[in-house]
């Protein structure tokens, strides 16, 4: 007897979407944002390339393969190290958001849809697939990425975990498109993939460990994997969504302020793009303008120009209140954030972001060498940093990031002043040439500056690539 079997699910929904849509079906302002977005991510990942824990990570890897640097058909940015298809998106995906510096996403969820690319890349280089192919791949990773955290109510980091339990859900279609999954392996892969990539909160709380750059990237490669044995049609839970034991049903007996859990289904596929007229989520992705966590962008930047605009010195300060949504106040400024003893934590402390800013003057990944963290001199000033939860603010959150800085000086006057859009959000975007400023400054002591501007030049005619080997080339220090 036949096994029982139904479409009625949303990996069917969103595997007949992923499979039917063409490079054709693109609108030109995607087709834009997903090159943009590559550019930046490669320049992150080029700084992300000499981090301690991708170079930990490279180091493990070369030795897995018994130490041949040419050990498979997919190559790692900048060393040149070839390997199999699922560690190459891994390496790739975790030097892109080693820094912290990349795209960034907040509704219900945060998320950083760059955090994926590595794995649609793995498999266009694997199978000798063109530009056109990784950019449509590409906007697919941002569509469901971003649905899927849209639609918590509330997110799932509210009840302690990780984004990365949804990106699980998503790397496996970005992959599997480029491999051309039928829509039954499609949806055997986002079973593969989401049965095994649960994140919990613990890596984003309290004291930061090398794991806060990897979940993420560990998604991305179980996307792959899931994608390419789903090709040989290994199976997965078709019901891995909204059936027994899925998302939807395992997170619904959770409880938030008093109040079950839930998602919202139908957010998660209604009016999926499919025609160049259409709007994709990819246009409404942010980028970083600074190498930290995403909620302290606003607050730093509204410091930043309240210190410029009056003129004010670290050494005129008494104190530094700061007013931010209440999960900002939670993440970025409980105590282990007023000591942080290593990168992972200082990039999610605004104590030490808005003191090394207004020591310095600006924040670049300088500020976050090891022996900038360890000066003992900014203790008194992250000491002056009183952060608050305003509940005003909590109200107009994610439409906005509204931050308020208060600096109080020393002869007993003060200056505020207040943030509601940081720079690189879509209603502040970075442009080309802003964006080719981060990338060079984060890769000209990689590759050099020649390459750096190569890349620019490659990125902006990705979409007449018929292959991908000039990029690793470029790439490849």
């Amino acid at each position: 007897m036949a096994a029982f079997k139904t479409d009625n699910f949303v990996s069917y929904d969103l595997a007949r979407w992923t499979t039917s849509l063409s490079y054709d079906d693109l609108s030109k302002d995607a087709i834009e944002r997903a090159k943009l977005f590559w550019y930046d991510s490669l320049g992150c990942a080029l700084g992300g390339s000499q981090q301690e824990d991708a170079q930990i990570l490279l180091a493990h890897h070369k030795e897995m393969a018994g130490g041949c640097t040419d050990a498979g058909p997919c190559t790692c940015f900048v060393s040149g190290f070839g390997t199999n298809p699922v560690d190459a998106a891994f390496i790739n995906s975790h030097m892109i958001r080693s820094m912290d510096y990349n795209d960034i996403y907040w509704k219900a969820d945060p998320s950083h849809p760059s955090d994926i690319l590595g794995a649609p890349l793995a498999i266009c280089q694997l199978k000798g697939l063109s530009g056109k192919d990784l950019i449509l791949a590409t906007i697919i990773a941002y569509e469901i990425e971003m649905r899927l955290v849209e639609i918590g109510r509330p997110g799932v980091r509210e009840y302690g975990w990780h984004h990365a339990t949804l990106t699980g859900f998503a790397a496996p279609f970005t992959a599997g498109r480029p491999l051309n999954l039928t829509v039954d392996q499609m949806v055997n892969a986002a079973g593969i993939c989401a049965s095994r990539t649960g994140s919990l909160g613990a890596v984003t709380a309290g004291k930061l460990t090398n794991m806060k750059n990897t979940v993420d990237p560990w998604a991305a490669r179980m996307g792959v994997e899931s994608a390419m044995l789903a090709a040989r049609d290994f199976s997965g839970p078709e019901h891995i969504f909204d059936g027994k034991e899925g998302l939807f049903h395992v997170f619904g007996h959770s409880h938030h302020d008093g109040k079950p859990c839930a998602f919202d289904a139908d957010g998660l596929t209604k009016d999926l793009p499919t025609c160049p007229d259409d709007h994709y989520r990819i246009l409404d992705c942010g980028m970083k303008s600074f190498p930290i966590e995403a909620l302290s962008h606003a607050p730093l930047t509204a410091m930043m120009k309240c210190a410029r605009e009056n003129n004010i010195k670290a050494d005129d300060v008494t104190e530094i209140k700061v007013e931010v949504i209440a999960r900002a106040a939670d993440i970025l400024g409980d105590p282990h954030k007023y000591r942080p003893t290593g990168k992972e934590t200082a990039d999610h402390s605004l104590p030490y972001c808005l003191a090394v800013g207004l020591v310095d003057g600006m924040v670049t990944p300088l500020q976050f060498k090891s022996e900038r963290i360890a000066d003992k001199s900014l203790e008194p000033i992250m000491d002056m940093v009183k952060v608050v939860a305003n509940d005003e603010f909590e109200a107009l959150f994610p439409e906005f990031q509204p931050s308020q800085v208060t600096l109080t000086l020393k002869d007993g006057s003060s200056y505020c002043k207040r943030v509601d859009v940081p720079k690189g959000d879509p209603r502040d975007p970075m442009t080309a040439e802003e964006i080719s400023v981060k990338a060079t400054a984060l890769g000209k002591e990689i590759v050099g500056e020649a390459k750096c501007k190569r890349l620019g030049e490659y990125v902006a005619g990705l979409e007449n690539e018929t292959n991908l080997d000039g990029l690793f080339e470029i790439m490849t220090a």
